[in-house]
């Protein structure tokens, strides 16, 4: 059977494969190495957009799409029936966790101002001090996965209270629903988004939301730009009493002039989270992983369920 990639260095990355196993590089999905037949496991390259799910018809023995990213929200509903899809659950949990809190501190300690000043050689000592702090805060993520859980533990020594939901309260873990953010966001100092983008999420961050948090709190998208009404962010950011990091916008990339970008109560990154130089050997380790189990009629990981 084949096996189509992305990366070059993802064959010396998979481990020892079972014998009748080929390894073929498709790093451009309008280039095909080779006929399509015999293709039954294919790995898309990193953040692939829905064009790229075109060429899913093309792919007649296809069995398995293992994606490199935590998020399958291109390719939810659109794999034919008998193909599985697998998304990379665990992969981005340190690096996305660590952005998030990078965006932290930086937003509450001033980074943006202090660099600012830097390029204009100013000593902003005045401009900024006093800052505000991470220390005492109350953080809710909402997104209580296994990236929610990275992140609490990275938070964890800075003196932070923690508050948790996901789609599904968890009474016995202490997580509560989505239906109990009205209650809950008013609570909270810094509002951190890791959903996957589904109809429930999309919009989730809408003008009642962001009018629920108090003056003066931080909103961090480390999820999907279509989760926040971008729209609505704009007008309530513009007022200046909210605060925002974003990795991920709607429109993405950001066009420029967009209204987003002069915020000065804004922090962006161009959807970098998960770009770290560890991510392709922790990848094609579960890339690897799953190939095995797949030879061996094992059940795979990370299968994404209906609706995702």
């Amino acid at each position: 059977m084949k096996v189509w990639i992305p990366h070059p260095a993802g064959r010396s990355l998979l481990g020892e494969l079972p014998p009748g196993v080929t390894v073929e590089l498709l790093a451009d999905p309008a280039r095909l190495p080779s006929s399509p037949a015999d293709v039954r496991f294919w790995v898309p390259p990193f953040l692939a957009g829905p064009g790229t799910t075109g060429l899913l018809t093309e792919l007649p023995d296809l069995r398995v799409v293992q994606l490199l990213s935590a998020g399958a929200d291109a390719w939810a509903g659109r794999v034919p029936a008998g193909v599985t899809l697998c998304d990379a659950r665990g992969v981005h949990d340190s690096s996305t966790a660590e952005w998030v809190v990078t965006a932290i501190l930086a937003q509450l300690r001033g980074f943006g101002p202090l660099a600012r000043a830097q390029g204009r050689g100013e000593w902003a000592f005045d401009e900024v001090a006093p800052t505000d702090e991470l220390a005492g805060k109350r953080v809710l993520i909402v997104g209580a996965g296994s990236i929610g859980a990275a992140l609490r533990a990275r938070l964890a020594p800075f003196e932070v209270t923690f508050t948790l939901v996901a789609r599904t309260p968890r009474p016995a873990q202490g997580v509560h629903g989505v239906a109990e953010l009205p209650a809950l966001l008013p609570e909270a100092d810094v509002v951190v988004l890791l959903v996957p983008l589904t109809e429930q999420t999309r919009g989730l961050v809408d003008a009642a939301f962001l009018a629920a948090m108090p003056d003066g709190a931080l909103l961090v998208n480390a999820a999907r730009g279509p989760v926040v009404d971008t729209s609505a962010l704009v007008a309530e950011l513009t007022t200046g009493r909210l605060r925002a990091a974003l990795d991920v916008t709607d429109p993405e990339p950001l066009p420029a002039g967009h209204p987003l970008w002069g915020l000065e109560n804004v922090l962006l990154t161009p959807h970098v989270a998960g770009s770290v130089r560890g991510l392709l050997p922790r990848a094609y380790r579960l890339v690897g992983e799953q190939l095995r189990r797949f030879v061996a009629g094992e059940p795979l990981t990370n299968t994404v369920v209906d609706g995702y």
